[in-house]
């Protein structure tokens, strides 16, 4: 089943959030219980290069692959999709006219302007018997999350959901917390931004969008699950890493 069909159904996604490029370190991040995988292309080493190597590896283990692209780069959507990926998330969509542009470069005609033009974008992995049956279904297969980050998204935020071609939101809640602070702390745990969050999600849902949002730490997992937010990538491959190692050096020295 889809990514997106999961999602749609109600279902709650915890996704990994990838940092690091290493293929060894992708195999073993597949192995996991987690559904999906999200590339770090905005702050993270990932580029068009990784995010194709890698993809791979997530689709053979049966895994969903999706990319945040760098800010204002949605020729990057485009190219991560033709990948494999699944879902492409945008950072600081702030205006209905960064949501347009970000939605054209995800949709094929008439939703958008995607060229066709696919690498591993194939039919059998929607279900359908050729190109015409993707094309009729891919639109609705591929996810575009928009980043709500700042007040000026978050007062956009109405009109964002409604633009065609944008399938949910993906609140950034470190950013989002700068922003209601007016820049005087960063933290995702923040209570001050708890109701606004919970906005977003209801707001979301009453539109008949996703709601998204990342969790540093499984108590903000699952908090923000509880609100409503249905694809949650957990922390960064690094920290499991280190958590990891740390884990095992606790359990000797207990």
């Amino acid at each position: 089943m889809s990514l997106a069909s999961r999602l749609k159904s109600g279902e709650i996604i915890y996704s990994g959030w990838s940092h690091l490029t290493d293929p060894f370190a992708m195999e073993a991040l597949a192995r996991t219980p987690l559904d999906a995988v999200l590339f770090d292309m905005q702050h993270g080493p990932h580029d068009t290069a990784s995010v194709a190597a890698l993809t791979g590896i997530l689709r053979s283990a049966q895994k969903h692959a999706l990319v945040r692209i760098p800010v204002g780069r949605f020729d990057m959507a485009s190219r991560a999709l033709d990948f494999g990926v699944e879902g492409v998330v945008a950072p600081m969509i702030n205006s209905v006219h960064d949501a347009k542009l970000f939605a054209a470069a995800m949709k094929y005609p008439p939703l958008g302007e995607r060229s066709w033009g696919q690498m591993r974008g194939r039919p059998a992995s929607y279900g359908a018997g050729g190109s015409g049956g993707y094309l009729r279904e891919v639109n609705d297969e591929t996810l575009s999350f928009a980043m709500i980050e700042t007040r000026a998204a978050y007062e956009a935020l109405d009109y964002i959901l409604e633009v065609d071609g944008i399938d949910g939101v993906f609140v950034g809640p470190s950013d989002f917390s700068i922003a209601w602070s007016d820049g005087q702390e960063v933290d995702a745990a923040s209570e001050a931004i708890i109701e606004p969050l919970t906005q977003i999600a209801a707001k979301a849902k009453a539109a008949g969008k996703l709601c998204a949002i990342y969790a540093a730490t499984p108590a903000l997992a699952k908090r923000f699950a509880g609100l409503g937010y249905t694809y949650i990538p957990l922390s960064v491959d690094t920290a499991y890493l280190t958590l990891g190692v740390q884990t095992f050096l606790d359990a000797i020295e207990a």
